[in-house]
């Protein structure tokens, strides 16, 4: 008799646009590979849209929840800032929806994974702080706001031993897209940094504590080599186990 393996369900945080383009109304966006990359793990991809207050029925219908990135920074007085860089661009109703998301998710221990500003937004909902504008904080930094198509490598990150990122992608070296003006900071407590860029900015971080609660700065879903797909692989099979 075959025993039927469960196909975990991965909640995945939309971006939102302003009328224009699209519609001539507010509209969301999500690029098509976020969810060809968790289908192609395994897992069923499920937008979600920016509900604040059915936050908690979002989480009892999937199994994993997947932060996307954007065009947009999280707000500094959410990490309790005093200004605000010129550079920063905020989506209020996003973020909001995105806190809610994510702080129920972590009450429930269910696996978490951030992308780009997903991974800011984890990390100051960690206690973390960031970097509004890297060039001011490390004048000679790499352009991680790659020239090139984000399809391609824009330099390599170096992943910290012993971590869950070493664990599953197996090296301590990766080449990365890179598509971000900020950064995470510091290292709150409890979180842990698993990569960097050669000029030092932190590319990645995760909890411990958690069963799966993980964070890179780079964009998995664009496959850019084998440690991409193993990261996705290893989300998918997390929520599944956890389902």
């Amino acid at each position: 008799m075959k025993t039927s393996v469960k196909t975990p369900v991965i909640g995945i945080t939309v971006d939102s646009e302003e009328p224009g383009g699209y519609s001539k109304f507010p509209w969301y966006a999500l690029r098509e590979n976020y969810c060809g990359a968790v289908a192609r793990a395994g897992g069923l991809p499920l937008p979600l849209p920016h509900e604040a207050e059915l936050a908690d029925d979002y989480l009892n219908l999937i199994d994993g929840l997947l932060i996307s990135g954007g065009a947009f920074d999280v707000d500094p007085a959410l990490f309790g800032a005093d200004s605000r860089h010129d550079t920063v661009i905020t989506k209020d109703r996003r973020s909001a929806f995105e806190q809610a998301v994510v702080e129920g998710a972590l009450e429930r221990d269910m696996p978490v994974l951030g992308i780009c500003g997903g991974q800011q937004l984890l990390h100051v909902m960690l206690g973390g702080k960031l970097i509004q504008h890297i060039p001011d904080a490390f004048p000679d930094a790499l352009p991680h706001e790659q020239p090139n198509p984000r399809d391609e490598a824009g330099h390599d990150v170096a992943v910290v031993e012993g971590t869950l990122l070493h664990r599953i992608v197996g090296t301590t070296t990766l080449s990365v897209n890179s598509a971000h003006h900020q950064a995470a900071e510091d290292e709150p407590d409890g979180v842990i940094v698993n990569a960097r860029a050669p000029d030092g900015v932190i590319e990645g971080m995760e909890v411990p504590a958690k069963s799966f609660c993980l964070g890179v700065q780079w964009h998995p879903e664009f496959s850019i080599s084998s440690g991409d797909d193993l990261i996705l692989n290893a989300f998918v099979t997390a929520s599944r186990d956890k389902a």
